[in-house]
């Protein structure tokens, strides 16, 4: 039962979506497991830059099925104009090659409403959310308020529901943020047209990717977000309110844990981060330039959902450990090699050190490591532009060594490495 699960091994946004792509060549379906349109996944074929935040990026390649598991929050107007966008570049979406699960949960107006005021409230101890309304939608299904996918194929019942949601979410924007309310009948207009909309494609995808496993289907679960933004084992509370680590694809997917042949973690050669949190291995001024980009370029490093420039560093190989322990990582694809053209010497973070004393390992967790200084080691660089480069012999002999002192640090194999930002520039090893 061949299961291959897409992780990304930092604080998200390190490449997956290009992976995913890769990857999704030899898959039957492709699945979506977690998050919402707060994640961002970027795909380069040719001139064309497909930027998806709910369809499985998967779904580019013509001999897909794409899936949206009960792990995820959906937001049915991202979803729409996803499918609707993908349809004019030339990419088939319909029902046959879209499945959703009955069991996700919906995103609305009020949820996003929700979100901004209560970022807006908590004033400097801000926690840097995208104002998807990610977190109280998840906060709805914890406490068993939450609307279902399913909820729509019986639509009085459905809008009974959204109805009562509205008018509860009214209440506490106007008494608890003194917000303005939402128009109740408007978006209970807007959400039974999506309704209707969405109808054909909810499935019991539980049912489905198990029959595919069990006919011999390769089936590629696609994470959303990072491992150091899972809910329980990321820097929390600077976390998502959703479970991007391994174990959440079955959770997220309704499969068990006997299916699972490969975990793929994708880290960048370099270390980022959006908003708040962490980051013991941060670089500022001209190197954290070098390392940016000026944001003229789909692959520069600002955020594919918010536009926010990201933080970035040199890599964590503490951090990088503790992802291929949370996960079982069996391999890593390391991405945007390229970027680290030019720069001399190169420092990987080997370990931390507080009050004279050294970790090589997180004593209690990724949340608490604000005051870790990084120990580094310098590792020579190299001058040859990597974009043309395809195989593993003609990389300079610099970038070869960089690449096998991280697969030393971290004990997982690097199977994938990325040269740039076409689906063709990757460097299959082994």
């Amino acid at each position: 039962m061949p299961l291959d699960i897409l992780v990304g091994a930092q604080g998200g946004d390190e490449g997956k979506g290009r992976m995913v792509d890769l990857l999704a060549q030899k898959a039957g379906f492709v699945a979506r497991y977690n998050g919402g349109d707060n994640a961002g996944h970027t795909v380069t074929v040719g001139k064309q830059t497909f930027k998806l935040h709910l369809v499985p990026s998967g779904l580019i390649h013509p001999h897909t099925i794409g899936v949206i598991g009960n792990g995820v929050v959906i937001n049915p107007e991202t979803l729409m104009n996803e499918i609707e966008s993908l349809s004019r570049a030339g990419v088939t979406v319909n029902p046959q090659r879209l499945r959703i699960s009955h069991a996700a949960h919906l995103i609305t107006p009020g949820h996003r409403a929700l979100d901004a005021a209560q970022e807006a409230a908590r004033g400097r101890q801000a926690i840097g959310t995208t104002l998807r309304g990610i977190g109280p939608a998840y906060a709805d299904k914890v406490t068993r308020q939450g609307l279902r996918v399913g909820q729509m194929l019986e639509l009085p019942r459905f809008e009974a529901a959204l109805k009562a949601h509205l008018h509860q979410v009214n209440e506490r924007l106007t008494t608890i943020y003194s917000a303005e309310p939402l128009d109740v009948p408007a978006v209970t207009a807007r959400y039974l047209e999506f309704a209707h909309q969405m109808l054909p494609y909810i499935a019991e995808v539980s049912h489905l990717l198990t029959e595919a496993l069990r006919a011999g289907q390769r089936v590629l679960a696609e994470g959303a977000q990072g491992t150091l933004l899972d809910l329980d084992h990321g820097t929390y509370p600077f976390v998502t309110s959703s479970y991007p680590t391994a174990a959440g694809a079955l959770l997220g997917l309704g499969l068990g844990v006997g299916c699972v042949e490969r975990v793929v973690g994708v880290t960048k050669a370099f270390q980022t981060r959006v908003g708040a949190g962490p980051f013991p291995s941060e670089l500022h001024g001209e190197l954290a330039a070098s390392l940016r980009g000026t944001g003229e370029h789909p692959w520069d490093e600002y955020g594919t959902t918010t536009g926010r420039p990201r933080r970035v560093g040199w890599l964590d190989m503490v951090l990088l450990r503790y992802s291929a322990r949370i996960n079982g990582l069996t391999e890593l694809a390391l991405t945007k090699l390229d970027i680290l053209t030019g720069l001399d010497p190169l420092r990987i973070c080997v370990a931390y050190r507080e009050n004279n004393r050294q970790y090589t390992e997180l004593p209690y967790g990724p949340d608490d490591i604000g005051a870790f200084q990084p120990v580094y080691e310098d590792l020579p660089g190299w001058r040859q532009e990597l974009w043309q480069v395809r195989r593993w012999e003609d990389l300079p002999q610099e970038a070869r060594s960089y690449i096998l002192r991280v697969e030393e640090l971290c004990g997982v194999p690097v199977r994938y490495v990325s040269v740039g930002p076409e689906r063709d520039q990757v460097i299959e090893i082994g």
